[in-house]
């Protein structure tokens, strides 16, 4: 994996009451479950950015309520379709 740099303020670990540790996993974890979100990473890249399994991932996902299974509307009727 690499490393990436991102500035914060200062006073962001104090702000949030984390540890540099904690907080680097915060951010890896919300910028997985965000990009899971709209569709540009896999549950299980996403699993892998956030360093959890994917169950975790899933449950992760599940308490922000975002949906654990994405499909797009026009290829459910296809499904549809071909299963008729």
């Amino acid at each position: 994996m690499s490393d990436l740099a991102v500035p914060f303020p200062d006073d962001i670990l104090k702000i949030v009451h984390r540890t540099a540790d904690e907080f680097a996993a915060d951010v890896r974890l919300a910028s997985a479950v965000e990009w899971y979100r709209r569709g540009l990473v896999s549950q299980g890249r996403g699993a892998a950015i956030a360093g959890l399994s994917r169950a975790d991932f899933i449950d992760a996902l599940s308490a922000r309520k975002v949906d654990v299974i994405q499909f797009d509307p026009a290829d459910l009727d296809e499904e549809l379709k071909s299963a008729r």
